[in-house]
């Protein structure tokens, strides 16, 4: 039998939206702000030359770089001020969680309930400001040594140019607060969904191009594009499933009436981790690998080149770390978001029980159980579709845009997205529900 909540869902219409002027100011306010973020990828970062720069990046946009590229946005082939993105805060939020499960001082911060959160919070961004002038400094020397992109090469070229990269990934993280807080949705997510999509056009027409000029099979063009198909709904299907365990509730007494038991469900999603160990195993191969990629170009040493060619795309380290780490952080998350020990316990409290299983340290233990074995189905999910086309493109050399990565990333963000206008519909309709029969009753009495 649905709960009141879904029958509200499905009953949602266009009425209901348009009475929701609430939900219109937030998705007024995160386009605007995407708007923003997008023209900030067009800005580029002072003292180089952007022709230099555009051949240089044409040699190794096939590369790591280019996959560094796609979650920027397109900004880094213009060395644009946001060329960055928020990869050094990504970073920064895995060391401080990693960190968290061992650090007894982290985990009483983590129960602290908001203020806790709040020093969590800026620990995050200290260390994402010291990652980021890192990287940022990598790639200041790397651009120096490739010939002909800096046009006064010096001290004062670095130091302007970690200012202006860092200043750009803090301005990025502020802009992702803001739209979490004001607007729909999660603002880092949203943001690296927007610099995917607004290149997607552009890469499914170079697709098309090099079928047509036959720099590749028009078969394995046409082939491409279907698989996308074929992946997109993999995504869908596997987002949306649930393991749903059975809550049964004891029959209750009130007065002299005896009311029977209710049931329930309590519902696992199957990848309960979302799109999180894609980000993060992305990340944590890109901040080394960038620094590596834009410094072989110049005079930088054999063992640096050797690293960026093990760490090149479709190449067996490459794919060999993206998948230990994707596997690694779908059970690190979901251990994070969801506590079976204290499910059990408010289960406990509520007089719920699953049938067949003692309530208490036996319900948790099953739940782990449950949840443990749909998470390794969940991870090997992941794995394929971020591996499996980043393969198969990578040997017919083409964008990374539309690898599985890019499309996991790009439909997770939206059926998010979707789900929490949703919700703030269902409250629009629940408020509209509560002034009816506040209305209703004035006029009884």
């Amino acid at each position: 039998m649905a709960s009141a909540a879904e029958q509200l869902a499905r009953n949602l219409s266009f009425s209901t939206f348009s009475k929701a002027k609430a939900l219109q100011q937030r998705i007024w306010f995160t386009l605007g702000a995407l708007l923003v973020y997008r023209l900030g990828t067009f800005i580029p970062v002072p003292g180089i030359d952007p022709d230099a720069f555009r051949a240089t990046f044409e040699q190794s946009q096939q590369g790591i770089i280019g996959m560094f590229n796609m979650f920027a946005g397109g900004a880094v082939e213009r060395m644009a001020i946001f060329a960055l993105n928020l990869i050094p805060y990504i970073t920064a939020s895995i060391v401080v969680q990693v960190v968290a499960t061992a650090s007894p001082r982290l985990e009483a911060l983590k129960k602290e309930g908001e203020a806790g959160r709040r020093k969590m919070n800026q620990y995050t961004r200290y260390l994402a400001v010291l990652f980021c002038a890192i990287q940022a400094y990598g790639i200041a020397v790397g651009l120096e040594g490739s010939q002909g992109v800096v046009l006064n090469p010096g001290w004062f070229f670095r130091i302007s140019t970690v200012i202006t990269l860092v200043g750009g990934t803090m301005f990025l993280m502020w802009l992702g607060e803001q739209i979490t807080a004001r607007g729909v949705g999660n603002g880092i997510s949203l943001i690296i969904f927007a610099g995917i999509v607004a290149n997607l056009p552009a890469t499914v027409a170079q697709t098309l191009e090099l079928a047509r000029t036959g720099a590749i099979p028009a078969l394995a063009g046409l082939g491409m594009l279907v698989l996308a198909l074929v992946v997109i709904a993999v995504i869908i299907f596997f987002e949306r499933a649930q393991r749903r365990l059975l809550i049964q509730y004891p029959k209750r007494q009130v007065g002299n009436k005896m009311f029977q038991g209710d049931t329930s469900h309590l519902p696992l999603k199957l990848n309960t981790s979302g799109v999180i160990p894609v980000i993060f195993g992305s990340s944590l191969l890109l901040l080394p690998a960038t620094i590596a990629s834009f410094a072989a170009q110049g005079n930088a040493p054999g063992w640096l080149t050797t690293v960026t060619a093990l760490l090149g795309r479709g190449q067996p380290l490459y794919l060999a770390l993206f998948a230990f780490f994707i596997i690694f952080f779908a059970f690190f998350y979901t251990a994070i978001v969801f506590n079976p020990t204290e499910t059990a316990d408010n289960l406990k409290r509520s007089g719920g029980f699953i049938p067949g299983i003692r309530p208490g340290e036996r319900t948790a233990q099953h739940i782990d159980y449950v949840l443990t074995r749909i998470t390794v189905v969940g991870a090997i999910y992941l794995t394929i579709v971020a591996l499996i086309p980043e393969v198969l493109f990578s040997q017919l050399a083409v964008s990374q845009f539309i690898g599985g990565t890019s499309l996991l990333i790009m439909v997770t963000v939206t059926l998010d997205t979707i789900t929490q206008i949703q919700s703030h519909l269902v409250a629009q309709q629940y408020e509209g529900l509560l002034k009816k029969s506040r209305l209703g009753g004035g006029k009884r009495r």
